[in-house]
């Protein structure tokens, strides 16, 4: 799941929107960094994206990707469930899409002014690079995606595979996004059980 999926999972489970954002942006113990709201966000979101990375319809869709792409293939997955949902999203969310990201926006300022410590400056970098371009608008486009891959892919060498998985997700485009409807109700229920954990 991408940044999109992990602001509507925050919506769903009742937990930090700037927690769920700031999930890629922090590695290590997140405890003391942050206040623990945002720490119980981090913790959602990682458990979303080891959920969804070692979910068996995830392992069914790698071999679709060929040989030499399959290690980029959940990055790619990410992306594209992104687009399902900006695509389907009044089939999970009461209000339009531009308004939900409206909201999530103002809710992130809000936590953030009661956070005391200081965001890490990439998050900062990119939240307003999402803001601005109003890029989870955009996932609805499929060709969109591809160009946020091929984007993801100039920031190094080791990561221009990733420009050839756009092509893989249009040949298969109907066999994911029947995925997509599998696979998010079943992170969603997940994420909802997990919180209740915390």
């Amino acid at each position: 799941m991408n940044f999109l999926a992990h602001l509507h999972i925050a919506a769903f489970t009742g937990s930090s929107f700037t927690g769920n954002f700031l999930g890629d942006f922090v590695k290590g113990n997140p405890d003391g960094l942050f206040n623990a709201e945002i720490v119980q966000g981090i913790r959602v979101h990682r458990f979303v994206d080891s959920y969804t990375d070692q979910h068996v319809i995830v392992k069914t869709l790698k071999p679709h990707f060929p040989a030499e792409l399959r290690r980029f293939a959940p990055i790619s997955l990410d992306m594209f469930w992104d687009h399902c949902l900006a695509k389907h999203w009044a089939q999970f969310h009461g209000c339009p899409l531009t308004d939900f990201c409206r909201q999530a926006r103002l809710q992130i300022e809000v936590e953030r002014k009661l956070e005391i410590n200081p965001l890490p400056d990439r998050f900062e970098k990119v939240s307003q690079l999402v803001w601005q371009g109003r890029w989870l608008e955009q996932y609805a486009e499929i060709d969109n995606i591809s160009f946020a891959l091929q984007r993801m892919a100039s920031r190094s060498p080791r990561m221009a595979p990733l420009a050839d998985t756009g092509e893989v997700l249009q040949v298969h485009y109907e066999l994911l996004t029947e995925q997509f409807f599998e696979l998010y109700p079943d992170v969603l229920q997940k994420s909802a059980q997990f919180i209740k954990t915390q």
